[in-house]
């Protein structure tokens, strides 16, 4: 009898509603603060989102209902598939039993349209004419681009300049559906120029793109212009249960009575905290889960950074966040996993992270990139470079229950697929690429303007 190696959910057993973790941690994280210092309102978000984005942002229910008009967009892909990764298993000699999560069978190849379509849908309903983003892969640009050619509306995206130069294929799959894309910084905002008059060359980084991208949209005084955000707020996380409540129903399905270890890579923290937040409700309610959160070493924000209020975005003009954070001004090493070398942390994570919920990890992309082309080579999935951290920390996972002789259920989430990163696979496999340590100079550098915000209380 064949191993079964694929577990299916039907279309009509898709979750109806998304989970919300704020409504049940111990202690509710810190709330963002306005620039007078006070807890943000929702009045001060609408220049830059709708309100019916902002309520869900503030929510403090534990279930959402997600409309049928999204319903009806997912399905072009969701149910995802879970994966028991026999090969690679066999090749690790492990006792561990491996699944994963293939969120690379979306239309944009990563787990990004699942909240994509539902701030397209929200944006169309409130009346928005265009949407603008910032993007660092490109992931996020090409699924922001796929939902607004589904609802109709007009999408523009600042791509982080070195991604918009290694990733060009991600450009043309946001013009093919009908997106405008510049490279980041740019000279089409006050605050790419400002970057540019400093540093011609730059690289650029998340937060200028996102300055650029929020000053775009509340230039347009009409309200017809909204920003819309990939990661790090509590409403795009929202949008990502759908990640950990199908794999649930999936493990039910292949008799797994408990889940021993729960893994994602991290950048802002969408795809982490799609696949674990319902795995952290078990957590809470007494379940012994190793939950791991895995970064870049080059980005250790939840590692190695404070826990501070910092803007979300380079310039200033964005909430001040409850974050681990190494600095709004941080520009980080060019490493390919562009989607993970933002300088903060959802609040949400963070808050999880310091209360015991989730234990951060960081590697180096030499090891990632080793990880990745394992499994290639077993499973036969090019993975993201931003996924091989979760495999790199499977693996290890594997190896040590393979020391302690103990049979585990390991779960990750395969956030995307690498198809469009292949310059990163023939830099690895002609050694051109190199790991990059954070010192702790630069570490206090990037850190040091972070004193003149308030310090957040865990509570």
């Amino acid at each position: 009898m064949t191993k079964r190696v694929k577990i299916l959910l039907d279309e009509s057993e898709m979750p109806r509603q998304w989970y919300n973790l704020a409504a049940d941690l111990p202690k509710p994280p810190p709330p963002p603060l306005g620039p007078d210092g006070n807890p943000l309102s929702p009045e001060q978000l609408s220049a830059v989102f709708p309100m019916n984005l902002i309520e869900q942002e503030m929510t403090t229910q534990r279930w959402v209902d997600i409309p049928q008009e999204v319903l009806e967009m997912l399905v072009r892909w969701r149910p995802s598939p879970l994966h028991r990764a026999v090969h690679l298993e066999k090749a690790l000699g492990t006792p561990a039993r491996i699944y994963y999560k293939n969120e690379s069978v979306s239309p944009a190849g990563s787990h990004k349209p699942n909240t994509a379509v539902a701030q397209a849908y929200y944006n169309k309903e409130f009346g928005v004419k265009k949407m603008t983003t910032e993007t660092g892969a490109g992931q996020w640009g090409s699924a922001l681009a796929f939902a607004c050619s589904l609802v109709g509306l007009e999408a523009k995206v600042y791509m982080v300049r070195i991604s918009f130069d290694q990733k060009p294929f991600r450009k043309m799959m946001m013009q093919t559906w009908g997106a405008t894309c510049v490279a980041s910084p740019s000279m089409e905002t006050q605050a790419g120029r400002a970057v540019l008059e400093k540093d011609p060359d730059t690289p650029g980084s998340l937060g200028i793109a996102i300055s650029e991208a929020v000053e775009e949209a509340v230039a347009d005084k009409s309200g017809k212009t909204k920003y819309s955000l990939g990661s790090v707020l509590n409403h795009v996380l929202l949008h990502q249960t759908i990640i950990g409540l199908e794999t649930k129903k999936q493990l039910e399905k292949a008799n797994e009575k408990k889940v021993d270890v729960v893994i994602g890579c991290v950048g802002g923290g969408s795809n982490f905290a799609g696949l674990s937040f319902p795995f952290i409700l078990d957590k809470i309610n007494g379940a012994d889960i190793d939950i791991i959160p895995v970064e870049p070493a080059s980005c250790p924000t939840l590692t190695r950074a404070p826990y501070h209020y910092d803007f979300g975005d380079n310039a200033g003009l964005t909430p001040l966040l409850a974050m681990h954070t190494l600095g709004h001004g941080f520009i980080p090493p060019p490493i390919h996993a562009g989607g993970l070398r933002y300088h903060g942390v959802a609040p949400l994570i963070s808050h999880a992270v310091n209360l015991g919920l989730a234990r951060p990890q960081a590697l180096h992309q030499l090891e990632c990139y080793e990880a990745a082309m394992l499994f290639a080579r077993t499973e036969g999935i090019i993975p993201a470079p931003e996924t091989s951290h979760a495999i790199a920390q499977t693996i290890r996972e594997a190896k040590k229950a393979k020391e302690e002789g103990k049979e585990k259920v390991i779960v990750f989430n395969l956030s995307g697929h690498g198809l469009m990163d292949l310059v990163g696979y023939d830099n690895y496999i002609h050694g051109r690429l190199h790991d990059y340590a954070l010192s702790e100079e630069e570490l206090k550098k990037y850190t040091e303007d972070l004193k003149q915000f308030p310090t957040p209380h865990i509570g």
